[in-house]
């Protein structure tokens, strides 16, 4: 009796040990670095040249506004003494209005400059959604874990397949921006 229990036991560690290593192989995980998909990346190097360039337009604008007050102020300054009271009022009023609408114009150009990140960065987080999907399908993932967002400290290596999403995303960018050279020609 004691041999058939040891005989089942045996068994069944060793089933359990097929088991378990044939489902190792079937269980691919897969971890990507959106951060570095998005530095890496040319359509991610597009999109933060996009948002630079507008960031700095804005912030052109916003400065030429700043030195027309800065101007508008000297000029207050060393008018003062020679103006009237009602003129000195009337500056003073002109001078409220013009920095109102300077800091509506910043607030204005923080909300679009937050708009433009957003779309460019939802834009490519669903064209690496859809890599990442495709991907899991060909080559057979369980599971594909974005870094940061999962909270993961640790993984090997081996299971990091961001740069092999970067190199399709270039191809499909590359592939997209001859579509468009053509189009245009």
């Amino acid at each position: 009796m004691q041999i058939v229990k040891t005989a089942f036991i045996s068994i069944g560690f060793l089933l359990c040990s097929v088991v378990f290593s044939h489902s190792a192989d079937i269980a691919k995980i897969g971890v990507i670095d959106f951060q570095k998909i998005l530095e890496l990346s040319d359509a991610g190097k597009a999109s933060q040249s996009e948002i630079n360039k507008q960031g700095k337009k804005m912030e052109a604008e916003l400065k030429a506004k700043q030195v027309e007050l800065e101007d508008m102020k000297n000029r207050f300054e060393r008018e003062i003494l020679v103006m009237s009271k009602e003129k000195r009022e009337e500056k003073e009023r002109e001078f409220r209005i013009k920095m109102n609408d300077f800091k509506s114009l910043e607030k204005k150009f923080k909300v679009d400059f937050n708009q433009i990140n957003s779309k460019l960065v939802n834009k490519i987080q669903k064209e690496i959604f859809k890599v990442v999907q495709e991907v899991g399908k060909k080559e057979g993932y369980l599971l594909i874990i974005e870094r940061q967002e999962a909270g993961i400290y640790y993984f090997p290596k081996t299971i990091d397949i961001t740069d092999k999403l970067v190199d399709i995303l270039n191809d499909k960018f590359a592939e997209e921006d001859d579509k468009e050279k053509k189009a245009s020609e």
